[in-house]
């Protein structure tokens, strides 16, 4: 404790004695872009012309170390120094050991009065676990398995593959973030083994020639018997497509089928329908004329002569006598009766009578003339 407070005096009176002397060199090269691993060593270095007084190390804005022409002003046992001179130019190294994850950040070299400084920045890279299911996997010959990998404590996130030491018909990984907000990872390995052997987890980081790895054993046993889904009856992604496909145009076709079908239906129904009312229609009308016709008849005279004989023949009936008139002679048959000699008063006259014939089965009405 005494010591570092005597480091700092000592500092802040380097510092004011060569405030009044003032320094016009400068910084030809400042220093580089570090990444680490935790726990290691980083190092910068700061290229300065001759003639310097005074060189200060800052670590996210905090002076950390100074450096005079006659020594190092060391503060912190972690940050030491180094100094070179190549070509007639002077080289200060910061060392920070068992670098912290706390220590990323901003990293500058200056001179004291000069307004050029020499900016980089640490990177701090934090190796974690990877976490595999402990001992030996037990899977089914030819039946898809899954193997887990977590990556947990990793700053930042590695970058995970595997390498399949079983013989296996397919097999493929993915990695994603856990959703948890820590600084993990999963790694998902999906194979078809056809035989025992190893997988192993790597873990490369992004920056550092760094890996991590854990290995597994995988033990492959054959099928139960009696299992009825093998590998080896299943149909080919190209086969199973096709299928679908087909299936589905089997099913369109018969619900098009059927459309058609119940349309043709309606059709037929609504066709039979309507010849069933045109034949009520017409029976009503037939139905209609013959009462109307019948009724026609029983309002007018009695026909006398009707006949319902067959074509071609023709009846004549005749009314009761009435009595004869002078001067009309006595028809028969339509024909003048013929006179004898010896006959030639005029007979009784009778009525005439007129008798129709008909070519058709419908019915004769007799007409007598008075």
């Amino acid at each position: 404790m005494e010591g570092g407070c005597r480091g700092i005096l000592a500092t802040l009176v380097v510092l004011a004695g060569l405030a009044a002397f003032g320094s016009g060199y400068e910084i030809i090269e400042g220093p580089k872009n570090v990444t680490v691993l935790k726990g290691s060593e980083a190092r910068f270095n700061c290229t300065i012309s001759p003639g310097w007084k005074l060189i200060m190390w800052a670590l996210n804005g905090t002076v950390v170390l100074s450096i005079t022409p006659r020594e190092p002003i060391i503060t912190n046992d972690r940050f030491t120094s180094e100094s070179y001179e190549v070509g007639g130019s002077f080289i200060s190294e910061m060392i920070i050991h068992n670098v912290q994850l706390s220590d990323a950040g901003q990293v500058k070299c200056s001179l004291q009065n000069s307004d050029r400084e020499g900016v980089a920045f640490l990177s701090v890279q934090v190796v974690g676990q990877l976490l595999l299911p402990g001992g030996s996997l037990v899977v089914i010959k030819d039946e898809p398995c899954n193997v887990t990998c977590r990556a947990v404590g990793w700053t930042p996130l590695p970058d995970i593959s595997w390498e399949v030491g079983v013989p296996a018909s397919h097999w493929n990984y993915y990695s994603v973030p856990e959703p948890d907000g820590r600084q993990s990872a999963v790694s998902v390995l999906a194979l078809t083994p056809q035989g025992s052997g190893t997988v192993t987890c790597v873990a490369n980081t992004k920056e550092l020639q760094v890996h991590e790895s854990v290995t597994v054993n995988l033990t492959v046993v054959q099928p139960p018997l009696g299992s009825i889904d093998k590998p080896e009856a299943s149909l080919p992604t190209w086969a199973i497509i096709l299928l679908a496909v087909s299936l589905s145009l089997l099913l369109i076709l018969m619900i098009v089928l059927i459309i058609i079908f119940c349309c043709c239906c309606a059709s037929r129904s609504e066709k039979e329908g309507s010849s069933y009312q045109s034949e009520i229609r017409k029976s009503a009308n037939v139905k209609t004329n013959k009462e109307t016709f019948e009724t026609k008849l029983k309002s007018g005279n009695e026909n006398y002569g009707y006949s319902s004989d067959e074509p071609g023949t023709a009846k004549t009936s005749s009314l009761p006598p009435k009595p004869a008139e002078p001067g009309v002679p006595k028809q028969h048959g339509g024909r003048q009766p013929q006179q004898g000699p010896d006959d030639r008063r005029p007979a009784p006259a009778s009525p005439p009578q007129v008798s129709v014939y008909l070519g058709s089965p419908k019915k004769v009405r007799n007409v007598t003339l008075v």
